[in-house]
């Protein structure tokens, strides 16, 4: 991460850098957070990061470390819910449960695995655990939607998939089988997708009318089938 951070430093234009730092008496760096109204934990971020790159650009180093993918516990005062780095933050609740992950560094979405041995009896539905709890970032919500694989091959669909950011409780999927015949699942089996999605939520006003448009109150089909 040093590496990283100093090559980028050693790259970055000169008026990028004076707008953000200034020069002490002692020929060190430092943020002006008096004219950058920074809150309190980026200011933690900037002085960290500034530090390793001072340091990496005395020590030559171009190594990039690889980051842990595990964080023990959050700095007391980091606001997760609110302007932290958007992380999406994973508990495991048993040695069954699956880290999310995602098939391809270009997948929208992040594979959930179920937690157990289940059975989805046909045409019927069942609630399969994944012994997750999450945490997703302010802004945003979890969205529970099916995998194709499991819709064309075994008509499985999922249900009630609407996590949103303040839910901590443990992370189960809705399953529906369409077909004549009953879907057994694996502990280990991929049986949905989570996908994070940005959201609005402006506040209810009450009005007495809309504005018109052309398309009015047409609706079920009135643009055409």
């Amino acid at each position: 991460m040093a590496g990283k951070l100093g090559a980028i430093a050693r790259e970055m234009p000169v008026f990028a850098t004076l707008s953000l730092f200034e020069r002490t008496q002692s020929s060190h760096w430092r943020p002006k957070f008096g004219h950058c109204q920074f809150p309190p934990h980026r200011r933690r971020c900037l002085s960290q990061a500034l530090r390793m790159a001072q340091q990496d650009a005395q020590n030559g180093s171009h190594e990039v470390k690889k980051p842990t993918t595990k964080i023990a516990r959050l700095h007391e005062n980091d606001d997760v819910s609110g302007n932290a780095a958007p992380f999406f933050l994973v508990k495991k609740l048993s040695e069954k449960a699956v880290l999310p992950a995602r098939g391809s560094p270009h997948s929208a979405a992040y594979d959930l695995s179920s937690a157990t041995e289940t059975k989805v009896p046909a045409r019927g539905k069942a609630l399969v655990p994944t012994d997750l709890s999450i945490a997703v970032p302010e802004g945003t919500y979890a969205r529970i939607a099916p995998r194709s694989g499991l819709a064309w091959k075994h008509s499985i669909d999922v249900g009630a998939g609407v996590i949103d950011a303040d839910y901590r409780g443990p992370v189960g999927v809705v399953l529906f089988n369409f077909s004549n015949v009953d879907f057994e699942i694996k502990e280990g089996d991929r049986i949905a997708q989570l996908i994070i999605e940005k959201i609005i939520t402006p506040d209810v006003v009450e009005v007495e009318d809309l504005d018109s448009t052309a398309r009015g109150a047409g609706g079920f089909g009135s643009t055409g089938v």
